[in-house]
């Protein structure tokens, strides 16, 4: 079996023993390569950010196996006609979890106005308890599924919102259009981590960003487009959105020029919520190869028609 390993040199870095030793662990016995005849190649193991963005010649390949968690920069490839997987995987998804907890908790206890504090300034007014700071997440897939869940085992009531209806165990979860409104009104705190699809690039336009409470944090790491920026930034001029903490943008990295970086409302993280962790992506890269050879169900297939 001959599995191409077609990304950027500094993840083959991390890749080259790591992935060998995964796939041997499985069972499986593959040569992984950086160049092949395409005819050849049984598997790609992919990153988006990769040359590679003809798929026609590979007539022999069983998948394409990303290593992303988003998929938009390929999922429209009208070459890519192999069955494409996203990655999911457990340093990937905590990673996230941690992030977003940090940022809530930030926000929530209203920290910045301690760690900067020129003027010296001794109010002691304390936070509410997190009980009383709704809070909603805006996507619940894997990763959003489980900021969720650790957000309410911290005590704050968790409004989930997805695309389609999905029930999960101590979540208020809301779907479609009137759910969206209601997911929005009133929140004090949201959390944004849908993929990027048509429908929804631009979904936090001015008309939904005066929904939330007066004030409210929003905290973006899912992906740039979500937002439409020049909404953002007239609401946090107004102060309907009183901090924006933000980690994807539609460019990236952000342009020195872009009025985020200056904003006083505004904090700009470099793209790193969470990160595929070569170490456990491995694993979940050998354990699809293995499940394609089995005949068993792919992890994490993209739906074409979902784009995710």
């Amino acid at each position: 079996m001959k599995i191409l390993f077609s990304a950027p040199e500094s993840d083959w870095a991390d890749y080259r023993d790591l992935l060998p030793s995964a796939l041997a662990r499985a069972g499986i016995s593959a040569e992984v390569v950086r160049e092949a005849a395409p005819e050849t190649v049984d598997y790609i193991v992919y990153a988006p950010n990769d040359d590679l963005r003809d798929f026609t010649p590979f007539t022999r390949t069983r998948a394409v196996l990303s290593l992303w968690a988003g998929v938009e920069r390929i999922v429209g490839n009208a070459t890519l006609t192999q069955p494409l997987t996203r990655m999911v995987d457990a340093g990937l998804e905590r990673g996230m979890v941690e992030y977003v907890t940090g940022h809530v908790l930030r926000h929530h206890l209203g920290m910045d106005a301690h760690v900067v504090n020129p003027e010296r300034d001794w109010t002691p007014v304390p936070p509410p308890l997190a009980a009383d700071r709704p809070v909603t997440v805006l996507g619940l897939g894997a990763l959003g599924r489980a900021c969720a869940t650790t957000l309410a085992g911290l005590g704050f009531p968790v409004t989930g919102w997805s695309r389609t209806p999905k029930r999960i165990e101590g979540l208020r979860c809301l779907s479609g259009e009137d759910g969206l409104t209601a997911a929005l009104t009133g929140a004090e705190i949201i959390v944004a981590l849908l993929p990027l699809t048509p429908e929804t690039e631009g979904l936090l336009d001015a008309a939904r960003l005066a929904l939330p409470a007066q004030g409210a944090a929003l905290i973006n790491p899912g992906r740039g487009a979500l937002i439409d920026d020049a909404a953002l930034l007239e609401a946090l001029d107004a102060g309907r959105i009183g901090h924006a903490t933000l980690d994807v943008f539609r460019t990236e990295p952000l342009p020195r020029e872009h009025p985020y970086w200056a904003h006083p409302r505004v904090t700009v993280t470099p793209h790193v919520a969470s990160a595929t962790r070569p170490a456990t992506a491995a694993r979940v890269i050998a354990e699809n190869i293995r499940r394609a050879e089995a005949g068993e169900p792919l992890l994490f297939e993209v739906d074409r028609v979902r784009g995710y």
